[in-house]
């Protein structure tokens, strides 16, 4: 019976790294499906979304059930309470990269980026595919060194997410209200999914060292 209970709690494991996996692609498939106006490519991250939520309600039922049978104790529950947490964040950022394929089909066959912040874009896109990539690494690692130097690429986040707003808010932005409120709304989201990935990997350092990092410091 125990080793049928620590395959299940391992099971919780390889479903966190199957979301990060999903996330992952559905953010750079939302990045491209952004810069390209790709209606095609935005409907399967939108699809996609579906996956993620199914894993989740697995796990959440899965996790439920371990509760209530056996009753954790100790470092078999900061695993249990955990994996909760990560998995909450991980569909969190499976939403946030649908919400940006959906901006892509309510403004198809149109652009929603200006020419001028088509890089930043790309960048931002970039940093959160490198975020959930080594958020996945640091699940299956419980690595507590490399799960504090994400608080380094979510800053990199954040500078980018300022440089969208000094673009918007220049004298010489010539775009509009609607494309405006499109790129603040897709900033928000990119700066939304990076916040998570950094969640999670606050909660594999919980799990291995029983303590939560604030701000990058343990």
């Amino acid at each position: 019976m125990r080793d049928l209970y620590h395959e299940e709690l391992d099971a919780l494991t390889d479903r966190l790294i199957e979301m990060t996996r999903l996330v992952r692609s559905g953010i750079s498939r939302a990045t491209t499906a952004l810069l390209d106006s790709d209606l095609q490519l935005a409907e399967s991250v939108i699809s996609q979304d579906e996956e993620v939520d199914r894993l989740f309600a697995e796990m959440e039922a899965s996790i439920f059930e371990l509760m209530a049978r056996q009753q954790p104790v100790a470092v078999d529950l900061r695993m249990i309470i955990a994996a909760l947490r990560m998995g909450t964040d991980l569909e969190r950022m499976g939403d946030l990269a649908e919400h940006v394929a959906k901006v892509v089909r309510l403004r198809h066959p149109e652009s929603a980026i200006p020419p001028e912040l088509r890089a930043t874009i790309l960048e931002m896109g970039q940093v959160a595919e490198r975020l959930v990539t080594k958020t996945g690494s640091c699940i299956a690692s419980r690595d507590v060194e490399a799960a504090m130097e994400m608080h380094g690429d979510d800053d990199a986040m954040d500078r980018l997410h300022r440089r969208l707003f000094k673009t918007l808010l220049a004298d010489d932005w010539r775009h509009g209200v609607e494309p405006a409120i499109d790129v603040t709304l897709i900033g928000r989201y990119y700066e939304r999914y990076a916040d998570h990935a950094v969640r999670v990997a606050n909660d594999v350092v919980y799990l291995v060292t029983g303590s939560r990092p604030q701000d990058g410091v343990l």
